[in-house]
C-alpha cells in the first residue's frame, strides 16, 4: 500500500511525476516505466466471503415461486459467467436454501425416532421397517397433490409432511401389530396378514376420513394467511386419501416379503405370559401349608 504526502498527487497525471529508483540505484521518472490508462470502476467493491462481488436484485414474475426464480438465475448463471466467477444467494433467496436444508435433516430425524419408538414398542427391527417402508409413498402422493392443487412446496407444506409422517406410520402400527398377534396364536403369515388388512380396513378407513375431513377447512379457508393454512390442508387431504391404499395393500406385501426375517413369536406377549405363570408358581411354591 502506497500513501503519497497531503496534496502531492491530485490528478492522475500527477503520478507521472514521481521517481522510483533502478537496479542502479538512479532515480527513473515513473512516466518511462508505466503506462497510464483510465477507467471507469465502482466507486466501492464489496465483497462476500473475503471475495470480490456485484450485487444483483431482481424481482419474481408474476405467478412464478422462489426456487423457480433461484433455478432459472442458477441456469443463467452457469451459461454466462466465465470460471471462477460464482453466485452466492442472500436475502430471501439465501433463507430458502437454508430452510431446505434444515428441513431435509428435520425430516432425518423425525424418521429416526419415529423408527426408534416402534422398535421399543414391537422389540424388533424388521416390523418398524415394514411401517416405515410405506412413509415414503404417503410423501410422493401429498407430493402429487400438492402438484395438482397448485399449492406451492413452502415452508407450510413441508411442516403437513412431517405431520404425514406421523399419520401414515400410526395407520401402519394398526395392521402390523395385529398381525403380530394373531401370528402369536398360532396362525400362518399370509392368514395372519390377510385377516390383519380385513379387520382393520374400517379404523383405518374411519381415522383416514376423520383426517382428511378436518383438513378441508383449511383447503376453503380464505383472507390473511389462507397461503399457508391451504398448503397444510392439501397436503394431508390428498396425502392421507392416496396413502390409505399403500396402508392396506402394500403394507401387507411388505409384511410377507419381510415375515421370513421374523420369527413366530414377534410380540412380546407370549413372554409376558410366561412370566406371569412362572411368577405365579414361584409365589405357590413359597406359600406353607396351612395347619
Amino acid at each position: 500500500m502506497l500513501e503519497s504526502e497531503p496534496r502531492a498527487i491530485e490528478t492522475p497525471a500527477d503520478l507521472s511525476n514521481l521517481y522510483v529508483r533502478n537496479s542502479d540505484r538512479a532515480l527513473l521518472p515513473l512516466s518511462s516505466l508505466t503506462t497510464l490508462v483510465e477507467e471507469g470502476i465502482a466507486a466501492e467493491l464489496n465483497r462476500v466471503e473475503q471475495r470480490r462481488a456485484i450485487e444483483l436484485q431482481a424481482d419474481l414474475a408474476p405467478g412464478a415461486t422462489m426456487a423457480d426464480g433461484i433455478a432459472e438465475f442458477q441456469r443463467l448463471a452457469d451459461s454466462t459467467l466465465p470460471e471462477g466467477i460464482g453466485v452466492i444467494m442472500r436475502g430471501e433467496a439465501a433463507t430458502l436454501g437454508e430452510s431446505n436444508r434444515d428441513m431435509m435433516l428435520t425430516y432425518a430425524f423425525a424418521l429416526i425416532i419415529v423408527f426408534l419408538v416402534l422398535v421399543a414398542q414391537f422389540e424388533s427391527l424388521t416390523s418398524p421397517l415394514v411401517i416405515l417402508v410405506s412413509v415414503p409413498f404417503a410423501l410422493a402422493a401429498a407430493i402429487f397433490a400438492i402438484y395438482f392443487s397448485g399449492v406451492s412446496l413452502n415452508i407450510y407444506s413441508q411442516i403437513g409432511l412431517i405431520l404425514l409422517i406421523g399419520l401414515m406410520s400410526k395407520n401402519g402400527v394398526l395392521l402390523v401389530e395385529f398381525a403380530n398377534q394373531l401370528r402369536d396364536e398360532g396362525r400362518n403369515v399370509k392368514e395372519a396378514v390377510f385377516e390383519a388388512a380385513v379387520l382393520r380396513a374400517r379404523p383405518i378407513i374411519m381415522t383416514v376420513i376423520s383426517t382428511a375431513l378436518g383438513a378441508l377447512p383449511l383447503i376453503l379457508s380464505s383472507g390473511a394467511g389462507a397461503e399457508a393454512r391451504n398448503a397444510i390442508g392439501w397436503v394431508i387431504f390428498g396425502g392421507l386419501g392416496l396413502s390409505a391404499v399403500f396402508t392396506l395393500f402394500l403394507t401387507p406385501v411388505i409384511y410377507l416379503g419381510l415375515s421370513s426375517l421374523t420369527s413366530k413369536g414377534s410380540s412380546s406377549r407370549p413372554s409376558l405370559e410366561s412370566e406371569m405363570e412362572e411368577y405365579e408358581r414361584n409365589q405357590a411354591s413359597q406359600v406353607e401349608p396351612a395347619e
